[in-house]
């Protein structure tokens, strides 16, 4: 299993502080997630139905019919490489390291590559998988320069995949309404913007000959009812989403402005995330771990991603502990 966000439980065992005292900005989760309101005891009762209006509200969200419900985009990512005889990858990284795991389990010969080999080496790939907005580092790829390898790619019956799991709070950059070209497959999901990762949600966007070969790997209920019915209240909800998406722009610049003022050079982020490389990432990540904030940290590159704080409170929780390992290490030096 490879090491993610999360995993407050895992450092209350390390660090010996109580799970109600962490501070957990490892994730990249919307910590003003979608309001959830109380679940009727009849959705508990009932098995899921596609006609639920679920697929619905998802059409209309990502601008496209061609839309699956699935456990995640996660489940997606395992079960995409399945459907293809083994060939050769390209993964653009450095990037969420499910995918090159996934295609590797599943018998792929997976390079990963930068953006700027891709071009060169398109022709010899079946498959190319891209981040965008990339995880950890909060690149982005252009419209133009993707649909331009699914081209290519789709000409040969390949695939161009595309993550967009950071892409709701910039949906004018998203590749979702053209889910119905060959060869294109989106991936999206509700655990980040919508703050709703415990619903395990998420969907597939792709040609409707793809999606249906997907269904049958799947198999019956993928996605439970309650799960469902949150998801399509959520995706309907467009003043929050509005409102989401000017606050957490708000928090995100607010959160490189912190970073950089206590000495990180921030390289990259997100609505919901910022990026640090830092070459002693690892001290960073422990010394705020002993002060009970758990950050990501990444050995390549050596790199902290800090998610957002949520309550006023959790702002200055973690502006005091850059600023006290700060002056800490100035002191020994």
């Amino acid at each position: 299993m490879l090491e993610h966000g999360g995993g407050v439980r895992a450092a209350v065992s390390r660090y010996g502080i109580a799970l109600s005292d962490w501070l957990d900005v490892s994730t990249g989760i919307n910590p003003h997630g979608w309001p959830v309101p109380a679940i009727p005891a009849t959705v508990w009762q009932r098995l899921p139905e596609a006609d639920d209006g679920l697929e619905n509200a998802a059409a209309a969200y990502y601008q496209t019919a061609n839309v699956l419900p699935v456990a995640g985009s996660q489940a997606a990512i395992q079960s995409l490489p399945l459907l293809r005889d083994p060939g050769p990858v390209g993964v653009v990284g450095p990037t969420y390291a499910e995918h090159a795991r996934a295609w590797q389990r599943a018998g792929h010969r997976v390079e990963l590559v930068t953006v700027g080999e891709v071009d060169g080496i398109l022709g010899r790939l079946n498959v190319v998988v891209v981040v965008n907005p990339n995880n950890p580092t909060g690149v982005r790829y252009s419209s133009e320069v993707l649909l331009g390898w699914r081209k290519r790619l789709a000409a040969r019956g390949g695939w161009l995949v595309v993550d967009e799991a950071f892409m709701d709070a910039t949906p004018a950059e998203s590749l979702a309404g053209q889910a119905g070209l060959p060869g294109l497959i989106v991936l999206r999901s509700l655990g980040k913007f919508f703050g709703l990762a415990g619903a395990r949600v998420g969907f597939v966007l792709a040609e409707p000959v793809l999606l249906a070969r997907l269904v049958e790997r799947l198999g019956p209920w993928p996605l439970a009812n309650a799960s469902r019915w949150l998801a399509g209240r959520a995706l309907g909800d467009r003043d929050w989403q509005r409102e989401a998406r000017t606050r957490l722009a708000n928090a995100s610049q607010r959160l490189a402005h912190l970073l950089e003022e206590h000495g990180f050079a921030v390289a990259g982020g997100t609505a919901l995330f910022q990026w640090a490389p830092v070459a002693a990432a690892d001290f960073w990540q422990d010394a705020l771990a002993r002060q009970g904030i758990l950050v990501r940290c990444f050995a390549d590159p050596p790199s902290l991603r800090f998610g957002l704080p949520g309550l006023e409170s959790a702002w200055q929780r973690l502006e005091q502990a850059l600023a006290g390992i700060q002056a800490d290490r100035l002191r020994q030096v």
